[in-house]
């Protein structure tokens, strides 16, 4: 089997070639790129709703949920490292920057709420490093709005692949968090409060400095 970058794989999937996630639990996961390519869904709508003010979206994927924030009436900016996703985020009609959140991006210090979903909590590897950075993006009054897994979902960080046919990417840094310990990993970060709803079988959490 060959080796790829992350970005190619992820820009094959974007595409449509059929592509799964190695390395995290006992079988590969197949990535859901028709949800995050198709319009934003009732449960996508019912997390958006904790989004306050101008809200930048990481790891945008494809745009659905920036581009539900613009319809929403926010201000908002999806960025990824892959440029497939950027392009056909922006073909969506909203604004898409090619940018890694540990880069210097535009507004630092001035965003009011930021947006991790579908996983994107994992980005890195570490999600109190990663926490930690996007509380330096956010004005003081500002929050984090992160997707995490279901209750009894252990914290885990792993070593993953992307596998595209006979193509896997370069292993990449990723961490699962659950329900059940985003409250301590939104402490270690710097954050106050992490109050957590769900929805049709998803969950997220609303951080926040302590009042």
């Amino acid at each position: 089997m060959s080796d790829g970058s992350f970005t190619h794989l992820f820009s094959r999937a974007l595409r449509g070639q059929p592509c799964a996630v190695v390395g995290i639990g006992d079988r590969p996961l197949a990535l859901p790129v028709g949800q995050w390519s198709s319009p934003a869904d009732e449960s996508d709508s019912m997390m958006l709703e904790h989004c306050d003010g101008p809200t930048l979206d990481i790891g945008c994927g494809p745009g659905r949920l920036t581009e539900r924030l613009a319809e929403r009436g926010h201000v908002a900016l999806g960025i990824d490292v892959v440029h497939e996703a950027v392009r056909m985020t922006r073909e969506r009609g909203v604004a898409a920057l090619v940018r890694d959140v540990f880069e210097t991006l535009p507004a630092e210090g001035r965003w009011r709420t930021a947006l991790l979903a579908d996983g994107n909590v994992g980005i890195g590897g570490d999600p109190v490093v990663l926490l930690s950075r996007v509380r330096e993006l956010l004005d003081p009054r500002g929050r984090v709005v992160v997707e995490v897994a279901g209750p009894g979902t252990p914290l885990l960080s792993v070593w993953a692949s992307l596998e595209c046919g006979d193509t896997r990417s370069r292993p990449f840094r990723w961490s699962i968090v659950g329900v059940d310990d985003v409250g301590s990993v939104a402490v270690q970060a710097g954050f106050g409060t992490a109050t957590c709803h769900h929805h049709d079988g998803r969950w997220w959490a609303v951080l926040q400095e302590a009042l």
